[in-house]
């Protein structure tokens, strides 16, 4: 009996003292939550009572060389409902409705959507926006946003780019640099009881946006006006399929203006051009995706003779020619099995190596291509960076199209000097030339200049120095003199103006198949000859008529030096002009 006794007490007291221990456990746990996470805790429980919205950050601005505003924003509004909040749907389908020109149906789906917070419409007038505030309707809101706003519509619309609608880049510099435009949202903190209806006069509060950098763009609004005016103009002259412009600093890469005509609407970019439709949503997008692309980067083209500037500087450089060589042209040259003609059939006949070039002779090239050979010439592609991207701060750069050195016969090698069989960048052959008469210094193409906070003082200044010689000073030089003839006595005269150096290099290339006999003319150009400070390279595409790029591009560039040499503040030779007028005088007297 007295075992049985023990044996329950003992129970007793191990019972007890489980208790004890998990009572002493819960009293622990309790001031551990009470004590040393009360912080932690209390935040929880603010965050169920609750309800944050959005305050959208102001997107940064993109400013031109000079500082004029490219890109900005424009006030606009967000409406959302909270459908726990909401006292009579009813009304509040019916205003908003009439308010948003809204279909009745999805205003009503959105109304009675079961969600903490349900966004009715965004980027809404702030016109509109006050007129649905004023209405004081219990759980509608309506909250400040900002919408890109493009100052000059069509203005550079495939180098600028524009955003969605969360105000994030899609094309262009908008989403290179987005990291840098892209501000930090603030927040609008409501609180709220279980059921999720705000507390009456419990008041917001607010944690405000930070608004984002501005970017600076080396292209200049004026000279971007320039060249697209001038673009427009040629392309309705010719009836062209396109026409795109490059400008750009010989010296850093800079690119003063970019066009590619067709531009399209950068407020409006999803509209399709007046007069094309889509049969389907995927054709549509199609399309779209064709009117935003940049040709200047994204395409490829056969440069014809405008890639004669790179194969003579190669022949200079390896040391193959000299200015005193002599040629002959009959007319075309046989490579192999192959003849390959001379655009004048009848031929050149004797000629230096000056004048091959003023004639932009084909067999003159080709000979250069044979004493290169495959190997030599090769390597000065690559080192000349015609095998890599430019580095171009757009996105979609295309790659240069090139044999492989191992398929370079003598044909391909004939047809590669004078800038057939393969296919480059218009970007690519302005940086590559412009590298070519600069010195020799290899530049990277860009437009980013410097990232500023909104009182205007640099926060990155971007570096884009010229670095890798690619040629000597010596064949540099050489190639300005050469090109400089070019436009003075040979093919490129219609871009001559009295009073400047100016050297360039005319083009005319075919697309494939040839036997669409479709053509594209080109021209490039710069100046001053003897110390270049702006290189222009003009593309008109399919134009019909007469094609050659010394006729109907040469003087697009001319008239386009006319405006911006002055404007750069280049002023002409007046002696020059007078001496050219006194021996006109002369002439006529005579």
């Amino acid at each position: 009996m007295n075992g049985m006794k023990t044996h329950h007490r003992k129970k007793v007291v191990t019972v007890f003292f489980c208790v004890f221990l998990v009572m002493l456990f819960l009293a622990g746990r309790l001031v551990y939550l009470m004590v040393f996470q009360s912080v932690y805790y209390s935040a929880k429980a603010q965050d169920l009572h609750e309800r944050e919205r959005d305050i959208k950050a102001a997107r940064g601005k993109i400013l031109d060389i000079n500082g004029k505003v490219l890109a900005s924003n424009r006030s606009v509004c967000t409406i959302s409902v909270i459908r726990s909040q909401i006292k009579d749907a009813e009304r509040v389908i019916e205003v908003l409705c009439r308010e948003l020109e809204m279909e009745e149906e999805t205003v009503r789906k959105r109304v009675e959507k079961y969600s903490s917070i349900e966004r009715i419409k965004s980027n809404v007038s702030k016109e509109t926006g006050d007129k649905i505030r004023d209405y004081k309707l219990d759980g509608v809101k309506v909250d400040e946003d900002y919408k890109r706003y493009y100052v000059y519509d069509s203005l550079a619309s495939k180098v600028l780019g524009f955003t969605g609608g969360d105000n994030q880049g899609i094309i262009g510099l908008e989403v290179v640099y987005d990291d840098k435009l892209m501000g930090k949202n603030g927040k609008i903190l409501t609180l709220t009881d279980a059921r999720g209806v705000e507390i009456a006069d419990a008041g917001e509060s607010r944690l405000n946006p930070v608004d984002g950098n501005n970017l600076r763009i080396s292209l200049d609004y004026n000279i971007q006006m320039y060249a697209q005016q001038a673009a427009e103009k040629a392309m309705q002259a010719k009836e062209a399929d396109s026409v795109s412009i490059i400008i750009m600093k010989p010296s850093n890469g800079e690119i003063l203006a970019m066009t590619n005509l067709p531009e399209f609407n950068l407020n409006d970019p999803y509209t399709l051009p007046e007069g094309v439709s889509a049969a389907s949503q995927e054709e549509k997008q199609n399309l779209l995706n064709q009117m935003w692309r940049n040709g200047c980067i994204n395409d490829t083209y056969e440069p014809g003779s405008t890639f004669k500037v790179i194969t003579a500087s190669a022949a200079l450089e390896a040391g193959v020619v000299s200015l005193n060589d002599n040629f002959f042209c009959p007319g075309y040259k046989i490579v192999e099995d192959r003849r390959i003609r001379c655009a004048r059939t009848s031929g050149h006949g004797a000629q230096s190596f000056v004048q091959g070039l003023e004639n932009s002779c084909n067999p003159v090239f080709i000979e250069l291509g044979m004493r290169l050979g495959a190997d030599q010439y090769y390597k000065y592609f690559k080192q000349f960076g015609l095998l890599a991207k430019t580095g171009i701060d757009l996105p979609g750069e295309a790659r240069t199209i090139m044999h492989e050195k191992k398929n370079i016969g003598q044909v391909e090698l004939a047809t590669v000097s004078f800038g057939q069989s393969f296919q480059i960048t218009p970007v690519q052959l302005a940086a590559t030339i412009s590298s070519l008469i600069n010195g020799g210094r290899r530049v990277t193409p860009h437009f980013g200049v410097q990232v500023e906070d909104q009182e205007g003082n640099a926060v990155e200044v971007f570096d884009y120095e010229p670095k890798t010689q690619i040629v000597s000073e010596k064949t540099s030089e050489t190639m300005r003199f050469l090109l400089e003839k070019v436009v003075s006595e040979g093919g490129g005269k219609n871009a001559y103006i009295e009073g400047y150096q100016i050297g360039g290099k005319t083009a005319t290339s075919q697309t494939l198949p040839r036997s669409a006999h479709r053509y594209i003319s080109s021209f490039m150009c710069f100046a001053p000859a003897s110390d270049p400070q702006v290189l222009c390279l003009v593309i008109i595409n399919n134009p019909t008529g007469v094609y050659y790029g010394g006729t109907i591009a040469a003087p697009v560039a001319k008239e386009l030096f006319l405006n911006i040499l002055p404007y750069l503040g280049l002023e002409r030779d007046l002696e020059a002009v007078q001496d050219a007028q006194d021996g006109e005088s002369g002439q006529s007297i005579n």
